[in-house]
């Protein structure tokens, strides 16, 4: 018989007041007890209200005026501190606060590796529902500062008759932050910066920047070599007989190109690109591998931090290991892994990286230890070359976009019931996610260890160590401090 739930509903639903709490123009005082890592604004409450301010830090009391209301949160703007926290410093980027490409420079640095290494727990714990996970204390870096590798200006072009500037973005905006100088870059792009300004005002360099979007260039920590590309709506006219002049006023540059075609109005890569002056790439090396480097790669920005997750991995036996490197880009981890004497199969969809990565190959000397396949990930692993690799493998190593891998990807690794799973995230949120998952799949989650591959942001690097429930798991070292 069918229940009659009817009689259990109110006809008419009781009235309620609906009005928020706070409003506009309110001045209320919170205790800061996080931040969000995107925005870095703190977070607290007011009469049972969240309120995110930027400024505080924390553990810092706050007087806080109401901005903006909405249905479950408040925004508001930072009146004055009440209480100080001793984790707080004074941030050294004159633009912080405005440009946004940092968010916690004002939060100490022991005290932001504490922070997220919370980012990732609290990650696996809520979106994940992944309970007493092995996380790591993060790897930190000895000196947080100018270890960007990569940078992408954007070219302002404010006025017809001023020359054009060079700056950031503004934090949730497209209004542009002129930049002179960036402490979070290499030194070597740093300068660049300086000799950017220098060319655009010079009637002989000037014009290379003619319908420019972005500058972007690429620096080899090693090297101490740079390359540059300008990206234009269509194949610039001034550009290739301005761009060894523009290369001799950048400081360690070998190289100028031009991108053009960009696939979309946000894009800061075009589709095609040409060498209009010296080399298209730079040489970088990390550890015993040596790499050439296009400003278009994908390459990890933190080479210094690149070569930690490499001892990290070392401390395994990878000899003779067959691996499968998911997302492998320009083969950073697999011409790694095959270095050190395994036998490696690369899945990579854009083209230009696959043949970064043979050639990279080949300047390693692994070319007969390594094979890259171009495509989508999915689609290859769908197909009987790539279904016969995953029965294969030992392991495999991914390393996806922030929006994580997808459902038929971890799937495929599931069926083929691959013995070991490293997977590699710059985004805790899908990284729960997947390796929830992974683990409904049959897998073991072993240990996470965050790398802190962008310091002075909200962002963490970590790699989390699965295997199936019937093999030995590998011992990864955790760290604890």
């Amino acid at each position: 018989m069918k229940r009659n739930l009817s009689s259990a509903l109110p006809t008419t639903p009781p009235k309620t007041d609906v009005r928020p709490v706070l409003n506009p123009g309110d001045v209320v005082e919170i205790l800061c007890t996080d931040l969000i890592a995107k925005t870095g604004q703190a977070v607290g409450r007011a009469d049972g209200m969240v309120v995110y301010v930027l400024g505080p830090v924390p553990g810092e009391r706050a007087r806080v005026k109401i901005d903006t209301v909405k249905a479950k949160y408040a925004v508001g703007d930072l009146v004055d501190l009440l209480e100080r926290s001793p984790d707080r410093v004074e941030p050294f980027c004159a633009v912080f606060g405005t440009c946004g490409g940092c968010q916690v420079q004002h939060l100490a640095y022991p005290a932001q590796l504490v922070w997220k290494r919370g980012i990732v727990e609290n990650a696996l714990r809520r979106l994940g529902g992944i309970e007493g996970a092995r996380v790591g204390a993060p790897v930190g870096m000895e000196n947080p500062r100018a270890y960007r590798n990569k940078m992408a200006l954007v070219v302002d072009h404010a006025s017809p008759e001023a020359a054009p500037s060079f700056g950031f973005y503004a934090a949730r905006t497209h209004d542009i932050v002129p930049i002179e100088r960036c402490p979070i870059v290499m030194p070597q792009l740093d300068a660049a910066i300086v000799g950017l300004w220098d060319a655009a005002r010079d009637p002989a360099t000037t014009h290379a920047f003619d319908g420019a979007r972005h500058v972007i260039a690429r620096a080899g920590h090693a090297s101490g070599e740079s390359v540059l590309s300008i990206t234009t709506d269509r194949a610039s006219t001034t550009l290739p007989t301005l761009g060894a002049a523009l290369a001799a006023k950048l400081p360690g540059t070998v190289g100028v190109s031009n991108s053009y075609e960009p696939p979309s109005e946000n894009a800061v890569m075009g589709r095609r690109n040409v060498t209009v002056a010296g080399n298209a790439s730079m040489h970088e090396a990390i550890g015993d591998v040596a790499f050439n480097v296009s400003p278009a790669s994908f390459f990890q920005v933190n080479s210094e931090m690149v070569g930690k997750i490499f001892a990290y991995l070392a401390s395994q036996p990878l000899a003779e290991k067959r691996f499968i490197d998911l997302y492998c880009g320009a083969g950073t981890f697999a011409l790694f892994f095959a270095k050190a004497g395994a036998r490696v199969v690369g899945i990579e969809e854009n083209p230009s990286a696959i043949r970064e990565a043979n050639a990279n190959a080949a300047v390693n000397g692994v070319g007969e230890r390594t094979a890259f396949m171009n495509g989508r990930v999915e689609s290859v692993l769908r197909s009987k070359t790539g279904t016969d690799a995953l029965k294969a493998a030992d392991i495999v190593f991914l390393d996806p976009p922030r929006k994580g891998s997808d459902e038929g990807t971890l799937d495929a690794l599931v069926r083929a019931k691959v013995p070991h799973v490293w997977y590699l995230s710059c985004n805790p949120a899908t990284l729960a996610r997947d390796l929830a998952h992974l683990i409904a799949g049959g897998y073991v989650l072993g240990s996470v260890q965050p790398f802190d591959m962008f310091p002075q942001t909200g962002h963490i690097e970590a790699l989390a160590a699965l295997h199936r429930a019937d093999v030995v798991p590998f011992s990864f070292p955790i760290s604890e401090t």
